[in-house]
Order: C-alpha cells, then sequence, then structure tokens
C-alpha cells in the first residue's frame, strides 16, 4: 500500500501498524492468509507528538470522514485515545494498545494521490 509506505518514512510518524512492516508470526500470518503484495486497507500510526498531534491531524483531514466503523469504500480515520477510549485512564488505553499519539486509518477507494496528499496535509498540521 503506497500510503502506508509513505507513512513509514515520515519524520513525524514513530510506527507505522500494518502487516508488511511487522516481524514474526504476525508477518507470516499476512503472507500465508493475504493475497501476495496485498496487506489490506487498515493501517495504524502513532504520531511522534502525541495525544494532541492525533487530535490535530484528525481535524485537519478533508478527505478522509472521522468515524469509529472500518471497511467502508471512503477512506475513514479516528483517534481512539480522545474519541473511542477516552473513558479510559492513560494506563488502561496503553494496556489496550492505544498509545496518546495513535491514529486508525481505514483506506478506501479514492485516488492514491488524494489520499496522500490528504495524510501529507494533516500531518503537517498536527
Amino acid at each position: 500500500m503506497i500510503g502506508a509506505d509513505y507513512l513509514k518514512a515520515h519524520p513525524k510518524v514513530s510506527n507505522v501498524i500494518f502487516p508488511k512492516f511487522q516481524t514474526g508470526i504476525v508477518k507470516a500470518n499476512a503472507e500465508k492468509y493475504l493475497k501476495p503484495g496485498w496487506f489490506g486497507a487498515l493501517v495504524g500510526l502513532e504520531l511522534k507528538d502525541g495525544r494532541e498531534a492525533g487530535r490535530r491531524f484528525i481535524d485537519a483531514l478533508q478527505l478522509f470522514y472521522h468515524v469509529a466503523n472500518i471497511g467502508d469504500a471512503r477512506s475513514l480515520a479516528i483517534h481512539p485515545s480522545t474519541t473511542t477510549h477516552s473513558q479510559l485512564s492513560p494506563e488502561d488505553q496503553l494496556s489496550t494498545g492505544v498509545t496518546p499519539g495513535y491514529v486508525r486509518l481505514s483506506i478506501g477507494l479514492e485516488h492514491p494521490d488524494d489520499i496522500i496528499a490528504d495524510l501529507e496535509q494533516a500531518i503537517a498540521a498536527a
């Protein structure tokens, strides 16, 4: 996925959670069960500047819809720390894998150049 590679190389992103970049059993299962070279449309990213960066990123998105569901034809994004997991303590959030700067993306059918452009401008705003 072009977007995952773009995010992996971005200096404001500390981590990208995507099967292509995993190791061990997670990578082995992805290679076994997913089509060769196609690792799906779900991408997690962690912004280096934490919770406020995640909030600013979400607020700046123009193409992505800010919703909690996944698997739509449209590109979707959510910042769990300030939405779905906001009722949890910071410690409980971390225990569920939600870091302060974590954002989940569900990539839709829009043109890849438009997706990258929206990610780029949102990261710049973060």
